[in-house]
């Protein structure tokens, strides 16, 4: 029999560690991607022994080389079945050129890499955020326009050019991860005769090392908890919770679309924002 593989980006910690907790429980080998080699190591050995044998890789998704080399280990170990691509870049991490880079054309990568490994019941969930709903909620045609197309070369320059203001990080975050949406839409029309589903999933704020760095350093962080109707911060266990049934059989009719996990304040500030 055939053995059934898994892949979770950004696993090292907060909620790519959370899925790939569900995720040794699911197949029977899964490949951990972090580029934390220390962190990676000690998820590792900690779920080391359950279902699923661990296979740690300490690579950049945006390692055209190393995107290549891991699509090949898992053609030689069995089935591509599922991918929790959780790995990304917030506003305070880096500039806004490495935001859009990692987040939106390195998610383009990893789906194009993994399309020849699609078959009957294979899922991916990629990662966005409700920042694109918050910080570019209407988006514009011409930006939309070059979100659709992640791997031209000229991708930023032009970009910067339609809008200037991604050079602050926020906003690259938020349009990046408008970008993830869209190309999740896009190519869910692809894989969807190959018998393959893609979804995203857009969280709020969660508690987690990289959601926490934000709520020191961002303002709005605050506001945003506050007008949030359950009235505190999620928890990384409840996205994964999310991405498990969305990886799993029971989603079987889901793709295509975004799956929006923020307790409500999106809402909350539509309402706001309608008078």
């Amino acid at each position: 029999m055939t053995a059934q593989v898994g892949v979770v980006t950004g696993a090292a910690r907060g909620m790519g560690l959370a899925c790939a907790t569900r995720m040794v429980d699911a197949v029977d080998i899964t490949f951990l991607l972090d580029l934390n080699a220390d962190g990676l190591g000690e998820v590792t050995e900690h779920l080391s022994g359950q279902r699923s044998a661990v296979i740690p890789l300490a690579i950049d998704v945006t390692d055209e080389a190393a995107i290549a080399n891991l699509v090949g280990r898992i053609e030689a170990q069995g089935q591509l079945r599922a991918v929790a691509h959780a790995a990304g870049i917030s506003p305070t991490m880096a500039d806004w050129r490495r935001i859009f880079t990692v987040d939106l054309v390195g998610s383009a990568m990893l789906i194009d890499a993994f399309e020849p490994l699609v078959r009957p019941g294979t899922a991916m969930v990629c990662f966005a955020s409700m920042a694109a709903q918050i910080l570019v909620p209407n988006g514009d045609p011409r930006a939309d326009a070059l979100l659709d197309a992640p791997r031209q070369v000229d991708l930023l320059e032009q970009f910067e050019d339609v809008q200037p203001s991604v050079t602050d990080p926020a906003a690259a975050y938020g349009w990046a991860k408008r970008g993830v949406q869209r190309l999740v839409r896009r190519k869910a029309i692809d894989w969807g005769p190959l018998g393959g589903r893609l979804v995203s999933v857009s969280p709020g704020m969660i508690d987690t090392p990289q959601g926490q760095q934000e709520f020191e350093q961002q303002p709005l962080m605050q506001v945003l908890l506050d007008m949030t109707p359950l009235g505190r911060l999620g928890a990384a266990d409840e996205v994964a919770n999310l991405v498990e049934f969305l990886l799993s059989d029971k989603a079987s009719f889901i793709s295509g679309t975004d799956i929006l996990i923020d307790g409500a304040v999106v809402a909350a500030l539509h309402r706001s924002a309608a008078g």
